[in-house]
């Protein structure tokens, strides 16, 4: 009784374990986003920000409005924004929702390939 009892915990710390914080650079997320259409990018700036230039197909959900969000919480998302300090913000917010692929990758500045509009 005391083995089973022992390997139910054992299965259960390892099978409930949390994300913890990423990050990933740019051209890890523009190879991704080329060969994987399930990806999430996820640009947590501001709509105006948003449409003045954005990767393509990201989703513009802002970092104060990031708990409103209902994905799938396996998908890998890569979260940016303008600078840095507002993915890291959103990353962290993520993965206390219990999403377990999140990535975050900085600054927008930092990203030298075609932007929409």
């Amino acid at each position: 009784m005391m083995k089973k009892l022992l390997l139910v915990l054992v299965i259960f710390l390892f099978g409930c374990s949390s994300s913890t914080y990423q990050t990933v650079d740019v051209d890890t997320v523009y190879k991704a986003s080329l060969e994987d259409t399930s990806i999430i990018i996820l640009d947590v700036r501001e709509s105006d920000e948003y449409y003045q230039g954005h990767i393509k197909n990201a989703i513009n959900i802002p970092v104060e409005n990031i708990e409103t969000i209902d994905l799938d919480k396996d998908k890998t998302i890569y979260v940016y924004c303008a600078s840095g300090n507002r993915s890291k913000t959103a990353t962290n917010k993520l993965i206390d929702m219990g999403y377990t692929n999140v990535y975050d990758m900085g600054g927008i500045d930092n990203y030298p390939y075609e932007l929409e509009q």
